[in-house]
């Protein structure tokens, strides 16, 4: 069994080494040597790949030895079947500028997340490669808070969501904007679906709306009460009993749809029988004085 397999895998071995290459083929390979000039590559076929430091990659500041490893698999464009040395040139370059738009295009379609690193600055943003292909991320998008310092965001890694593919116009936009605001978002729903309805809080009106009030809550979020929800009395517009600034207890109604309901006349209408229940003690109370003072002014007459 053992003799068989070793002869199938001589005969692909004798097979693979009459392929005919020819320039322009995208083929691959495997790692066998990297240095900082050069990488070499296991073809499987009697002739070694060559890819040189500058035929791997656009950017500027990308560095083999840190990039490429011993057993990695490299796809690179056929620039020579010979460089003089018996050996196939090849480039990363090239073969990604055939690929990487069309990788890059599923990255958008599919909203993929994806690491880059910062290389450079320019007018309005800043330059990263995604896939060997050079990258703008404008000033507005770095971060949800604004952004001041450009050269700060130099050679820092950042995830980055593709937002613009346009391979005719060699333009690529990414976003590392939209990677946070994702996440801020998914906070967001999370501490919401923490919140029971029935639960009292207090918030601080932020806005007010012809058809509600905006409410901010603990943790950073925000609710809205219905103008239906803000007073016992009826009312036409917020603004009749509500100011922005104005501090209000809450009742959560529910949590449908990532939304927050909230409900101030709730809050009022449980407050009522306590309400009663203090005015009621207060009456009797002065009752009571009142009769004490009655008693004590009919012993002093003496009767």
């Amino acid at each position: 069994m053992e003799k068989m397999e070793s002869m199938e895998d001589y005969s692909m071995e004798l097979e693979a080494s009459f392929r005919k290459i020819g320039e322009g083929d995208i083929i691959s390979g495997t790692v066998i040597s990297v240095n900082e000039e050069e990488v070499i590559l296991d073809l499987n076929y009697y002739a070694q790949g060559i890819i040189k430091a500058e035929d791997m990659s656009n950017d500027p500041k990308y560095n083999l030895l840190d990039e490429v490893k011993l057993g990695d698999t490299i796809e690179g464009t056929v620039v020579s079947t010979d460089d003089g040395a018996g050996n196939i040139r090849l480039s990363c370059k090239e073969a990604k500028d055939v690929l990487s738009w069309d990788i890059l295009k599923r990255y958008l379609e599919e909203e993929t997340e994806i690491d880059v690193k910062v290389s450079e600055t320019v007018n309005g943003g800043v330059i990263a490669y995604a896939e060997g292909i050079r990258g703008f991320i404008p000033a507005s998008h770095l971060s949800l808070s604004y952004v001041e310092d450009l050269d700060a965001w130099v050679n820092k890694q950042l995830k980055v969501k593709v937002i613009t593919v346009d391979e005719s116009k060699k333009k690529l936009v990414l976003s590392a904007k939209a990677v946070e605001k994702k996440k801020a978002e998914a906070e967001i729903q999370h501490k919401i679906s923490m919140l029971a309805p029935g639960t009292v809080l207090k918030g601080k009106v932020e806005s007010l709306m012809p058809y509600g009030a905006f409410v901010s809550l603990p943790e950073n979020l925000s609710g809205l009460v219905h103008i239906s929800q803000i007073s016992q009395k009826r009312i036409k517009k917020p603004s009749e009993v509500l100011s922005v600034g104005d501090e209000v207890k809450v009742k959560i109604l529910n949590t449908n749809d990532g939304k927050i309901s909230l409900s101030i006349k709730a809050v009022e209408e449980d407050s009522k029988p306590d309400e009663m229940e203090e005015k009621e003690a207060a009456e009797y109370s002065s009752r009571e004085q009142v009769g004490t003072s009655l008693g004590d002014l009919f012993k002093k007459l003496g009767l």
